[in-house]
């Protein structure tokens, strides 16, 4: 059974068609790319994924069970999280707590425990501290752990935004732009980052980006979109070479020669 598989899917809205007929597989431990020009759908597919649009038709599932509509909260509890294209931090809160804050929708305790104080309340909160501990240490953050994201560079934001979304213990990571706006010299380490993740954290990473040497350099299996159709699919080489690709993206050399 694969981890995640999208069948068929696509979204209107009004009488614009913004994704049709999708087909992904995602096994588990896979890192696969989507991409296409602007506005061919891609952050829109991320957005039914994980529950912030619902579809208007096909299925998204998740070890077999289809989660098309479910609530973002109910889908990141399922084992999906995700980054933003532009960084989506918490700024009036430190590092720690961005990081310690995202894995309250796993902590098992309710309310009054919350209020009371009690043991289920302070084990499940010292579960959490060590978790977010072990990530700022993992990810090279523990020197900021008492800074405002705002007070960053845009590098460490984006490991901080990466690092809230393994603290939902996630099965399939999102990874939307994470290049974006970064300079050539965070983009390498960016690169490293995700790889080391992958193989650390032992997760399946879709990753939509349009620094072709990103998407080429890390993905074995890409999904080109144009226009909200699948144009084009197959490895980075298979892909950098195929006619239609390059069309869309108006003979980019970036994409022929990546």
């Amino acid at each position: 059974m694969a981890l995640l598989e999208i069948r068929h899917l696509g979204i209107y809205f009004g009488g614009l068609r913004a994704v049709h007929d999708l087909n992904v597989t995602l096994q588990g431990g896979e890192l696969l790319g989507l991409i296409g020009p602007n506005g061919a759908g891609k952050t829109t597919v991320f957005n039914m994924v994980s529950g912030f649009y619902r579809p208007s038709a096909g299925e998204i599932l998740l070890e077999g069970r289809n989660i098309a509509g479910l609530s973002t909260h109910k889908i990141a509890a399922l084992g999906i999280a995700r980054t933003f294209q532009n960084i989506r931090l918490w700024n009036e809160l430190t590092v720690f707590d961005n990081l310690g804050i995202a894995q309250h929708h796993s902590l098992g305790y309710g309310f009054w425990d919350a209020v009371l104080h009690n043991k289920s309340y302070r084990q499940n909160e010292r579960r959490a501290r060590k978790v977010t501990e072990e990530l700022l240490e993992l990810l090279g953050l523990h020197h900021c752990a008492d800074e405002y994201p705002k007070n960053l560079p845009y590098g460490l934001q984006r490991r901080v935004e990466i690092g809230r979304a393994l603290a939902v213990r996630p099965k399939v990571l999102l990874l939307d732009e994470p290049a974006a706006g970064m300079n050539p010299g965070d983009v390498e380490q960016l690169m490293e980052l995700v790889r080391w993740i992958r193989q650390e954290f032992k997760l399946t990473i879709w990753l939509i980006e349009h620094q072709m040497r990103v998407v080429m350099g890390l993905c074995e299996y890409i999904t080109v979109l144009d226009f909200g159709e699948t144009i084009a699919e197959g490895t980075p080489d298979q892909v950098r070479q195929n006619p239609r690709v390059i069309q869309a993206y108006l003979g980019d050399e970036d994409v022929a020669h990546a």
